[in-house]
């Protein structure tokens, strides 16, 4: 079984191949949907509050990174690294974008400052992601005998 879950998708037919590519971008939206909130601005604790409060909390951003990172390094054994990029990051940072576009921060000088904050943590995810998944196809078996095939030929007189 674990074969069947582990074995790169290029072997698999085509409709479980975008089923589970499907599914990984699903997973990778809903774990950005659970972790984060949808406004991200801040907001008073209390009416009469006079500092605010971040909705986002540390336990989700934590959480959220490490579902990311597993489903990257999934991704990174089974499938080519722009599958992982594309099936990872992009939902949660199309999600990031539309939710900072939406919800407009109050008029204190870094209103405008959203397309920097987006760019930077879509950066900070694909690389995240890159990482993670080229770690991971590092363990691929077809990709080392691959190699080693390659090197044998080389030394072939």
């Amino acid at each position: 079984m674990t074969e069947k879950l582990l074995s790169p998708l290029r072997t698999c037919p085509g409709p479980e191949r975008w089923l589970t590519r499907l599914l990984g971008a699903v997973l990778s939206c809903t774990a950005y949907l659970l972790c984060l909130p949808w406004d991200l601005g801040n907001r008073r604790a209390t009416q009469d509050a006079l500092t605010e409060t971040s909705p986002v909390t540390s336990a989700g951003v934590v959480t959220l990174a490490v579902v990311l990172l597993l489903l990257a390094a999934y991704f990174g054994h089974r499938d080519a690294l722009a599958w992982a990029l594309l099936l990872v990051a992009v939902g949660p940072a199309t999600l990031l974008y539309v939710s900072l576009r939406t919800h407009p921060g109050p008029p204190d000088g870094f209103a405008g400052a959203w397309p920097l904050i987006w760019a930077f943590f879509t950066l900070l995810m694909a690389t995240g992601v890159l990482v993670a998944a080229a770690v991971a196809r590092q363990f691929r078996a077809d990709l080392a005998d691959d190699f080693n095939e390659e090197l044998s030929l080389a030394r072939r007189p």
